[in-house]
C-alpha cells in the first residue's frame, strides 16, 4: 500500500552538515547574482516596438477594432500583475528552499519555470499570437522569432499554470485516502488517482483562465478546428477540447513526480535513485530527471498542436484580427480566404513545418468587403 506523506525532509544537525549549509550559502549567493544579471539583461532587451519583419508598415498607432473584456485596455495591469506575481513566486521559492532544500516541490517549481524556454515553440505551434503590446524580447532573436508576433515576459510566470493544479489535487487525494482507508482506489493506485485528479481540476483550471486571457486581449489563437471550440470565428476563440486536454500533459507528469509514497520519497527521487544519475548529488540528479521528463511533455504538448497545424484542420480564424500595428499571421493561406486585409506574415517554419512544403499557398481572396474577416467596403 502507498499513502502520501508530505513531511518534510529531515536534514542532519551533526556538526558533519556545516560544509553543506555553507555551500547551500555560496549556492544561494550565486542564484542570487544570476537572477540579478537576468533582470539587467531582460531590462537592456526589452522593447514594445516591433520588429519591421512583424510590423505593419500601412498603420499608424496601435488601434483595436475589437473591445476587450468590459470593453477595458487590461495591457498595463497585466504587466503590473505579473511583476507582482513574479515577485511572490520568487519570495515563495526562497523561503520555501531554505525550509526544506532539495524538496522535489521546489524542485518542480524550478522545472516548470524553466521550461518556458519551449515557449516560442509552443507558440508557434496552435498559433497563439501575444498582444504586441506586451512588453518581450527583440523578434530578430532566434528562438523567439518563432512566435507568431512576439514572445513576452509574462511566460515567466507559468508555474501557477503548470504546477498549480498539483496542490488542489494532492489535497483531496489526501482527504479521500483517508476517508476511505487503505483498501481504496485512491489508495491503492495514488498515482492514477492523482493523475485523474489533475487532469480534471487542470482542465477546468486551464478553460478559466485562458478564456478570461484571451477575453481580455493578452492573446488570441488564430487558427482553431471549430469543432471542439468555442467562440469560434470571433476574435475570442478557444480551442477549449484541444488545448485545455493538451495542458495536462504537462500538469499529470509534474504532479505525479512530486507524488510522496510512505517511504517519504517522491517519484521523482525513486525514478534518479534507480537510474543512478549522479548517485553522489541526489538533489541535482533529481532534477535533471525532472527537467527531462517536463521538457519531453511540454514537447507532447507542442507535437498535438502541430499534428493539427499539418493536418489543416484548424479553419477557423479569429475575426477580426486585433492587432492590425502587426501583420495578419497567416501561414496557411486563411485569413486572406475569409478576407482579412493584408499585409500578411507566414512566421518561422512557414514552409514543410506548417503542411506548406511550397511556402504559403496561393489564394484568391474574395471580393472588397466579402467574407468573415473582411472590413466593410467604403462604397457599400
Amino acid at each position: 500500500m502507498s499513502t502520501d506523506q508530505s513531511l518534510p525532509v529531515t536534514h542532519d544537525s551533526t556538526p558533519e552538515s556545516a560544509p553543506r549549509s555553507a555551500k547551500r550559502g555560496w549556492g544561494g549567493w550565486v542564484a542570487g547574482a544570476a537572477l540579478a544579471a537576468f533582470t539587467v539583461f531582460f531590462i537592456a532587451n526589452c522593447r514594445v516596438a516591433l520588429d519591421p519583419r512583424v510590423a505593419n508598415p500601412n498603420v499608424q498607432g496601435r488601434p483595436r477594432p475589437v473591445k476587450f473584456l468590459f470593453g477595458l485596455d487590461y495591457i498595463t495591469f497585466l504587466h503590473i500583475s505579473t511583476i507582482i506575481m513574479l515577485l511572490v513566486l520568487l519570495v515563495v521559492f526562497i523561503r520555501g528552499w531554505r525550509r526544506n532544500p532539495g524538496s522535489p516541490v521546489m524542485l518542480m517549481f524550478l522545472c516548470t519555470t524553466l521550461i518556458v524556454w519551449q515557449d516560442p515553440i509552443m507558440n508557434w505551434s496552435p498559433f497563439a499570437v501575444y498582444n504586441p503590446d506586451l512588453i518581450h524580447w527583440p523578434e530578430s532573436w532566434p528562438l523567439v522569432s518563432l512566435s507568431p508576433t512576439v514572445e513576452p515576459f509574462v511566460v515567466f510566470g507559468y508555474v501557477t499554470f503548470y504546477f498549480g493544479p498539483y496542490f488542489p489535487a494532492i489535497a483531496i487525494l489526501r482527504k479521500l485516502q483517508a476517508r476511505r482507508g487503505p483498501q481504496a482506489f485512491v489508495s491503492r493506485h495514488p498515482l492514477w488517482s492523482l493523475g485523474l485528479l489533475t487532469l480534471v481540476i487542470g482542465f477546468i483550471f486551464d478553460a478559466w483562465l485562458e478564456i478570461q486571457l484571451v477575453h481580455a486581449g493578452m492573446y488570441i489563437y488564430s487558427q482553431v478546428i471549430p469543432w471542439g471550440s468555442v467562440f469560434t470565428g470571433s476574435t475570442f476563440q478557444f480551442p477549449l477540447i484541444w488545448e485545455s486536454l493538451s495542458v495536462t500533459f504537462v500538469m499529470i507528469p509534474a504532479a505525479i513526480l512530486c507524488y510522496r509514497d510512505d517511504t517519504g520519497k517522491s517519484v521523482a527521487e525513486k525514478l534518479t535513485a534507480k537510474a543512478r544519475i549522479i548517485p553522489r548529488r541526489p538533489v541535482l540528479g533529481t532534477f535533471l530527471v525532472m527537467f527531462a521528463i517536463m521538457n519531453v511533455s511540454y514537447f507532447a504538448y507542442g507535437a498535438w498542436f502541430w499534428a493539427i497545424k499539418m493536418s489543416h484542420a484548424a479553419t477557423s480564424v479569429a475575426c477580426p484580427w486585433p492587432y492590425p500595428e502587426a501583420k495578419v499571421y497567416d501561414p496557411q493561406g486563411f485569413y486572406e480566404k475569409a478576407g482579412a486585409q493584408g499585409p500578411y506574415s507566414v512566421g518561422i517554419w512557414s514552409t514543410w513545418a506548417s503542411g506548406e512544403p511550397n511556402g504559403r499557398p496561393h489564394v484568391e481572396p474574395p471580393p472588397e468587403g466579402v467574407g468573415a474577416c473582411a472590413t466593410p467596403s467604403p462604397h457599400g
